[in-house]
């Protein structure tokens, strides 16, 4: 279920730039999910957030986190991306 009005998932000891970067790449994964994105645009967000949560433990809390605020799969919708070859890509 989509929700509407949520924060995203982030941790205390982010720096701004951290920060940023993470939250720009929940946003395209709404986006995706919504009106769909730039294939590489979205999969550049993705390696930028990787830098700033290079831990597979922690992704995946992120990632349950974020669905249970927003309703959308960060993995689903990586993964989906990832599966599409088309330039725009739509969740």
């Amino acid at each position: 279920m989509v929700k509407e009005n949520y924060s995203y998932p982030l941790l205390p000891d982010w720096s701004t730039e951290e920060i940023i970067i993470a939250c720009e790449f929940y946003a395209e994964v709404e986006k995706y999910n919504t009106n769909g994105v730039n294939r590489e645009e979205f999969l550049d967000k993705y390696q930028d957030f990787l830098k700033v949560v290079p831990s597979k433990m922690l992704q995946k809390r992120l990632d349950r986190e974020y669905e249970k605020l927003s309703g959308y799969s960060i993995y689903q919708s990586v993964k989906k991306v990832k599966e599409n070859e088309k330039k725009f890509v739509k969740g």
